[in-house]
């Protein structure tokens, strides 16, 4: 029986401890190794691959993944909110106070004279969702304004940009071609989210995040190294929706 890619990556010396799975790509040309934010791998591979051949490029890699597995550990907790008056939330770099308004017919979470109003709800848990929709809305928009500039840049078209709550990642690019941020992004500086749409809509003509992919990001971004260093330092400051319990 010819064995799997799954059983070959599984033969290699990997630690017990790491999270990882394989995902058949239809569309995949080339191996992609994805690290999430939470230390999750995850081994992108062309249906039609030899398993020897990945087994191969994955054991080349792995140093490199374990400092970046290493480095993914080291981060922060997530970071939680309290949703009272004076709470302090992001949006395109820039901090806001939170300001508990009565809730009324048609009222919403709002940017209102320097503050971030927000509605009372009755839980904590359908406060914070109003603030993830208001992300969304406000991404959604932003993001839509902003895209055909860097599509002209890239070389590369996206089908839509659409704003979703992403369990592993801070964007994604479909095999539809529809790019998918996670709308805690949006808490970013705007050269940063360039750089997270332009690393999206790369990905539209270079698979995985080998040299090939490196430079078409230097291409499109000149200082692509320092944006992603950036990024780095501020990925662990972006809130994702934890709250503290009333």
């Amino acid at each position: 029986m010819r064995q799997s890619v799954q059983q070959a990556i599984a033969a290699l010396p990997i630690p017990s401890e790491w999270r990882w799975r394989v995902d058949l790509r239809p569309r995949r040309t080339t191996l992609g190794i994805e690290v999430a934010p939470d230390g999750h791998v995850l081994f992108a591979v062309p249906v039609d691959a030899d398993p020897g051949d990945v087994a191969s490029a994955v054991r080349k890699r792995l140093p490199r993944l374990a400092e970046e597995i290493r480095r993914r550990e080291r981060r922060p907790l997530e970071p939680v909110k309290e949703l009272v008056s004076g709470s302090s939330f992001a949006y395109l770099g820039r901090r806001y106070r939170l300001r508990l308004v009565p809730a009324e017919d048609g009222r919403r979470v709002r940017l209102y004279r320097g503050w971030l109003e927000l509605p009372s709800t009755a839980t904590t848990g359908a406060a914070a969702r109003d603030i993830a929709d208001w992300y969304i809305e406000r991404g959604t928009a932003w993001t839509r304004a902003r895209l055909p500039s860097l599509e002209s840049r890239v070389g590369a078209v996206a089908k839509a940009v659409e704003m979703a709550d992403l369990p592993d990642h801070w964007g994604v690019c479909g095999p539809d071609g529809v790019i998918r941020l996670h709308w805690a992004v949006m808490q970013l500086p705007p050269p940063l989210l360039d750089f997270v749409l332009a690393h999206e809509l790369c990905h539209l003509k270079v698979a995985g995040h080998g040299p090939a992919f490196q430079r078409e990001m230097r291409l499109v971004l000149a200082d692509a190294d320092h944006r992603a260093r950036w990024f780095e330092e501020e990925e662990p400051l972006m809130w994702r929706g934890a709250v503290l319990p009333p």
